[in-house]
């Protein structure tokens, strides 16, 4: 898909995956809207109403909505039970709905505009692009909530990409490891070395250009439509 004179949203687009993504698709010449309560357009992924409206700014200009990254969310940890007591039933539905329903709230509401685009000479309409993380798979202690939300995103991309295939849109997940955003720029560069170190090669954190780079490359594969890939160096998440 060529993204030149085309519109795109990234959600979480302040900073760390999202910023980098809203950075390389404005390099290749999409007019990006990012979305997030910080720094950019001021948007709860969470909330119909707003969502609705700011995809309806994005997708009202000239140019049509093609692309749509989901960045945004949240990652407290908790155990279910623990020294505190049971864990918070209020924090684990806000973590759902937040890193959950919020990517289905963005991604529903702008395929509703993307379908009703003119397709390009190929037939495509757009493409999804929503986050994941290797807790979907390799959930660690404390990551209950967490795990349960990205493992909601990884088992929603299949039926997506079937409901939206009539469309021409196609729906891909990206699954994260490890990587170098500004929740980990509050810990010791320590404890960053010994979380570098588990990963199998390279041995290192990921990058958010790393992210943003693979975000390009499934945009340019047509082929590419209803699966998760993992952006983790293989690792394999222990225990804790």
């Amino acid at each position: 898909m060529d993204l030149s004179n085309t519109a795109a949203i990234v959600t979480g687009a302040a900073s760390g995956l999202g910023a980098a993504t809203a950075a390389a698709l404005t390099a290749t010449g999409a007019t990006v809207h990012g979305f997030d309560l910080k720094g950019a357009i001021d948007v709860d992924v969470t909330d119909p109403s707003a969502v609705r409206d700011a995809v309806a700014v994005a997708a009202g200009g000239p140019a049509p909505l093609r692309v749509v990254v989901n960045c945004a969310g949240i990652a407290p940890s908790a155990r279910i039970v623990g020294r505190a007591g049971v864990h918070d039933l209020a924090m684990y539905a806000k973590v759902v709905q937040v890193n959950l329903i919020g990517t289905f709230n963005v991604m529903a509401l702008a395929a509703e505009r993307m379908a009703a685009t003119a397709p390009d000479a190929h037939g495509q309409r757009g493409v999804i692009v929503n986050t994941a993380s290797v807790a979907a798979y390799d959930g660690q202690i404390g990551q209950a909530a967490y795990a349960s939300s990205k493992g909601g995103i990884a088992a929603l991309t299949l039926p997506a990409a079937r409901d939206l295939a009539q469309h021409g849109i196609r729906v891909m997940t990206i699954a994260p490891g490890i990587m170098s955003t500004p929740m980990l720029e509050t810990v010791s560069e320590e404890y960053r070395a010994g979380l570098a170190a588990g990963v199998p090669f390279p041995a290192r954190l990921g990058t958010p250009a790393e992210y943003a780079a693979l975000v390009l490359s499934i945009v340019a594969n047509d082929y590419l439509n209803g699966e998760v890939i993992r952006l983790d160096g293989a690792l394999r998440m222990a225990p804790r």
